[in-house]
């Protein structure tokens, strides 16, 4: 996560853009550091940018790719590897248009192709609440130690996280979803990755949010997907 250079844009790398916690405006990008590895993610997608490893995403339709607006601010060419658990493997298909939201860290990237997977299905507000134990998912460092290219993951990672706030400042702009460790935490490279919430109404897991900012030990902030449905369907009609 480059901006998760998480707090630092977790973009940047693995924490980068994930940003500090809020007392804190540095921003940093994010990366799953502890947590697990993950046994299922068919909607998940690895952005490389001019070949290099930057962030991590969902596919929500056949041509767009859902991440966050700090992972694709630099020139260059946006290619997406859609479906596999390792990110190396997978369909890869290039981006062809960059819509970046006006107010909060979220992004779309349309494809040059159709892709046949299981779409992350988008939440609304009822499905995640103050208190709620949630999931985040990415390729982002799995170390702090030393720079955080040097030890992204292969394959995807989760970790779960306790939800501290639904209407967060992450310092990127917008509301944001903030979350405190439980057993792992985002960093850089898990930049523009989702967070998915069981919804108490049906019981279904949604993508409620995207990775922004961490400090990388203890705090996340993740746009809050839910609050921005109007503009996502606007673009990619979902």
């Amino acid at each position: 996560m480059r901006f998760i250079r998480l707090i630092l844009p977790l973009a940047a790398v693995a924490l980068a853009v994930f940003g500090a916690a809020p007392a804190a405006s540095a921003q940093v990008s994010p990366h799953i550091i502890d947590g697990q590895q993950a046994s299922s993610g068919p909607w998940a997608a690895r952005l490389f940018v001019n070949g290099q490893q930057e962030c991590s995403a969902t596919i929500i339709a056949p041509q767009w790719v859902l991440t966050a607006r700090h992972c694709v601010q630099s020139s260059g060419t946006y290619t997406f590897h859609i479906g596999s658990l390792d990110q190396t493997a997978g369909e890869s298909a290039t981006a062809v248009e960059i819509d970046q939201s006006p107010d909060v860290d979220l992004a779309l990237a349309k494809l040059d192709h159709e892709v046949q997977a299981t779409y992350a299905p988008l939440g609304d507000s009822s499905a995640v609440n103050v208190g709620d134990t949630v999931q985040l998912y990415g390729w982002g460092a799995t170390c702090t130690d030393r720079p955080e290219i040097q030890c992204q993951s292969r394959y995807l990672k989760y970790a779960n996280v306790q939800v501290s706030d639904t209407g967060c400042d992450s310092g990127l702009g917008g509301l944001s979803i903030c979350v405190t460790r439980i057993d792992g935490i985002a960093a850089g490279g898990d930049s523009g990755g989702p967070m998915f919430a069981t919804s108490p109404v049906d019981g279904q897991q949604y993508q409620v949010g995207v990775a922004s900012t961490s400090d990388r030990s203890s705090y996340s902030a993740y746009a809050n997907v839910t609050q921005y449905r109007d503009w996502i369907q606007s673009i990619a009609g979902v």
